[in-house]
């Protein structure tokens, strides 16, 4: 649990000791000298200004994971080795936890409890597992003929790149470096240009953790110099990304122009969220709903920004969500009673701000909020919005908002219902609420999404794989299905 008040969460906020360097071969590189300025958008003050990376510090990067993994112990470590110093990693994130939640939150908005109880959690909890789960991987020996031995064992790639956006910095970090270290694969973290301060504590605390000189390096600098070149690079073997669909066809284009990397990619999403009459507990549904688009200030790729709901109950659950939105507390980042911080930036809370008066121009309704607040804290703050009377062809129901903006379209039965959940480019998550178990089998089938959630919303944890269909891109994060973007399969076979 986070003890602490407001006050005393923003004198250690102002006493943090924050990175402004690239991590590279287990310690601080100041590269060519050339920075950025990382703004908070809880003040849009500038917290520090961060090493800017260019081709050299990214080929810099890159040949001291080339070198980890050709010459370095890690990949020849046994499992379990490997495997404990993740746990390790895991134990000292649990130590720094403070540090690294108000990291986050200063970076990129989150707020305080979010930061610790969610984002950090999931970090911590991630690498733990992929500790454990280190040594427990095994190869296989099908039956052939007597005189013959054949052998199918799994290696790991070499060097792989993970570029990893702001609104889960180390959640979604780690969902990248921890299957890659288990695999025994050397890594170049390279995060956002918004919130590059907890991925190189990250990078910190796993030299601190024993994980050998260049196993896991972090560069830091914008997409289309830093991003460019660690996709293009010749000395990655694998490139590991999550972000908007956009960028990663750039990703697809660097591994063609350059090795043809295998590249991996989780991408946006406009996740449908389907309530049926019969949903076990429409309140519960509702409520569910609203925090789901608004949890993360609906900074999220599975964010279930289309709440379809029969016409039956349509004003019933949308009354429910607008009076959670009218009461949901936006305000300090760092305040433990804020239930919604600020958005990552000024850039990005215009370009959602462009889409409510897309909405409106388009003919939806606004039952709530929409505009800007908090104005005087020079921080990027938005009441949540909830718009119905949504049309399906309209931009609210078809465009990744990537904001606390919910767009509500009704049907009338579940054939309707299926049709306008996958009319969509997107298939990366789902929701449906159903007391009937026939329906939540035939539906979820019908849905094209990587993940569907029955009478719930976000729920699992690292046994199962996450990712998405269509242009939400491919390969899975999370569970033992993640080693697989990070192991070659090799047949050996021996003539007795």
């Amino acid at each position: 649990m986070l003890n602490a008040t407001h006050e005393e969460l923003l004198r250690r906020a102002k006493e943090l000791d924050l990175p402004t360097q690239h991590h590279i071969d287990g310690r601080s590189e100041a590269g060519d000298g050339a920075s950025f300025a990382v703004i908070s958008p809880r003040d849009g003050q500038t917290l520090v200004r961060v090493a800017d990376a260019r081709e050299a510090e990214v080929d810099l990067a890159v040949a001291s994971a080339r070198r980890a993994f050709d010459t370095g112990p890690w990949p020849h470590l046994a499992p379990a080795e490997r495997g404990r110093i993740l746990l390790r990693i895991a134990d000292l994130l649990e130590e720094r936890r403070e540090e690294l939640a108000l990291t986050v939150s200063l970076e990129m908005g989150k707020p305080i409890t979010d930061a610790y109880a969610i984002e950090l959690r999931a970090a911590i909890t991630t690498f733990r597992w992929y500790g454990q789960l280190a040594d427990k991987l095994t190869d296989e020996s099908p039956h052939t003929a007597p005189d013959s031995l054949a052998l199918i064992t799994r290696e790991p790639t070499g060097v792989v790149g993970a570029v990893v956006p702001w609104n889960f910095p180390l959640t979604l970090a780690s969902w990248k470096i921890a299957p890659a270290l288990a695999a025994g694969c050397t890594v170049v973290l390279k995060p956002s240009e918004s919130s590059p301060l907890s991925a190189l504590l990250l990078g910190r605390v796993a030299t601190d953790a024993g994980l050998p000189p260049g196993v896991l390096n972090v560069v830091t600098g914008d997409g289309p110099v830093a991003g460019r070149a660690l996709g293009r690079h010749p000395g990655v073997d694998v490139l590991a990304f999550t972000g908007s669909t956009a960028v990663g066809r750039h990703f697809l284009r660097y591994a063609a122009d350059s090795n043809l990397k295998r590249v991996w990619l989780e991408l946006g999403g406009k996740s449908p969220n389907i309530v049926l009459p019969d949903a076990p507990d429409l309140e519960k549904a509702a409520a569910t709903a609203a925090w789901g688009i608004f949890f993360n200030q609906g900074e999220m790729c599975t964010a279930p920004s289309r709440l379809l709901i029969h016409s039956s109950i349509a004003e019933q659950v949308t009354e429910a969500v607008v009076a959670r939105a009218r009461e949901l507390r936006v305000g300090d980042p760092l305040d433990p009673a804020t239930e919604m911080g600020a958005l990552v930036g000024d850039s990005h809370l215009g370009k959602v701000l462009e889409h409510v008066t897309t909405g409106l121009d388009e003919g939806a309704r606004l039952r709530v909020g929409g505009g800007r607040t908090l104005t005087d804290t020079g921080g990027s703050y938005l009441r949540p919005a909830v718009f119905d009377r949504v049309d399906p062809g309209m931009r609210l129901a078809r465009e990744e908002i990537f904001g606390p903006v919910l767009s509500v379209l009704t049907f009338d039965d579940l054939d309707e219902a299926v049709r306008l959940a996958n009319a969509t480019e997107y298939g990366l998550a789902a929701g449906l609420w159903t007391s009937d178990l026939s329906t939540a089998h035939k539906v979820s089938r019908a849905l094209k999404a990587g993940t569907v959630w029955v009478n719930c919303y976000e729920e699992g944890d690292l046994t199962v794989p996450f990712g998405g269909m269509k242009q939400s891109g491919n390969g899975r994060d999370k569970s033992a299905h993640a080693i697989e973007k990070y192991t070659e399969l090799k047949t050996t076979w021996i003539q007795l």
